[in-house]
């Protein structure tokens, strides 16, 4: 016990050691970089002062004068009074050479602690402006962004009840200009949630939740949300998936993302009669839920970028509903909740997305 508790008071006490030699360092390294700045500000000050000094000398000189000595002591006593000059300058002005050495974000450290002088107070003045200016901005456009985030969340909301009337209505009906308003509809739907979700995505750490989540009900209730786009696209739903099988993430943003990668898969696969296989399996710690069809695929080419927002690429002028947003959301999401995702496609074959959930091989 002893041993233990004077290992840890040793790790300790290295660590504070550590730390402080790390503070000693940085606040050393400061200190050269404002002497430095000092030093190259004065340099065409000290050049000018014994140019003017020789200049001088060299006047007496030609008129006769030729005192050796005397000339060096007014050399000696130049200097000395230059010195004199830049030490009172950099003790009156040390604050503002301090200030122009640190780091940004730490610059309010440094307000007026020295003698005061005209330059450096006209530089506090000015930046204390310009920074209560930034601040207003700042606030004015974060009050602007919460406004418009607002109400999209409203717009989104009221425009979802008209289109639920919609569904219903063509539901009852047994016609083919009714599904094709349902496939529109449907459409709606998708990209209303998705401008929903990419409103929530600036509030995101307000707007999850993390728990024990049950991989199977999750899967099976996305593709039940899909089954439409499955129908219409002649392509069929293949899950694989233990019902014991759970991960650590948030439910709601599971769902989301799950969504974007079958819509995808589905949209790609249009008209195949082939499956779109939804599996999980363990990987060591980590579960992987993986999303694979058997479709376009996408060209070599493209595979780096398809996580950018907007990216298209070959597939999006074959497929003009391409957003290039579904992957990008995909991905940031899935980084805010600490997962990683992995895709794998080779044109004409197909392609694999994978969600991995580490340290998450749970089974209950």
């Amino acid at each position: 016990m002893s041993k233990e508790h004077n290992t840890r008071a040793f790790e300790g006490s290295s660590e504070v050691r550590a730390d402080r030699n790390t503070f000693f360092r940085a606040d050393s390294f400061c200190h050269k970089q404002h002497v430095r700045l000092f030093l190259r500000e004065h340099v065409p000050l000290i050049l000018y002062s014994y140019i003017l000094m020789l200049l001088l000398l060299l006047v007496f000189w030609f008129d006769g004068y030729d005192h050796v000595l005397t000339a060096l002591y007014a050399i000696f006593l130049g200097t000395f009074l230059l010195l004199m000059y830049l030490t009172y300058r950099y003790v009156s002005h040390r604050s503002f050479y301090l200030r122009l050495s640190q780091p940004l974000e730490v610059m309010h450290e440094f307000m007026s602690e020295y003698n005061h002088s005209p330059l450096p107070e006209a530089l506090e003045i000015l930046l204390e402006a310009q920074y209560r200016g930034y601040q207003e901005q700042i606030k004015s456009w974060e009050r602007q962004h919460q406004g418009h985030i607002t109400f999209m969340n409203q717009w989104v909301h009221q425009m979802k009840t008209p289109l639920s009337v919609i569904e219903l209505i063509t539901q009852r009906e047994d016609d083919e200009r009714f599904e094709s308003i349902a496939e529109e509809t449907d459409k709606l739907r998708k990209g209303l949630d998705m401008a929903l979700y990419i409103a929530r995505l600036e509030t995101f750490e307000q707007d999850f939740s993390v728990d024990h989540v049950h991989l199977l009900p999750i899967v099976n209730k996305v593709v039940h949300d899909n089954k439409g786009f499955f129908i219409r696209n002649y392509v069929y739903p293949d899950v694989k998936i233990e019902s014991i099988l759970t991960v650590e993430t948030d439910a709601k943003w599971l769902v989301f993302m799950l969504d974007q990668l079958l819509s995808n898969a589905i949209k790609y696969s249009a008209g195949t009669h082939e499956k779109v296989t939804i599996s999980a399996y363990t990987q060591g710690e980590a579960v992987v839920l993986e999303v694979q069809d058997r479709g376009v695929g996408i060209p070599t080419t493209d595979l780096p970028r398809v996580f950018r927002s907007f990216f298209t690429g070959e597939n999006g002028r074959e497929f003009k509903e391409s957003t290039g947003m579904g992957l990008y959301l995909v991905k940031e999401v899935a980084g805010k909740l600490n997962h990683s995702v992995e895709i794998q496609s080779e044109a004409g074959k197909g392609t694999i997305v994978q969600i991995i959930f580490p340290y998450a091989s749970r089974r209950t």
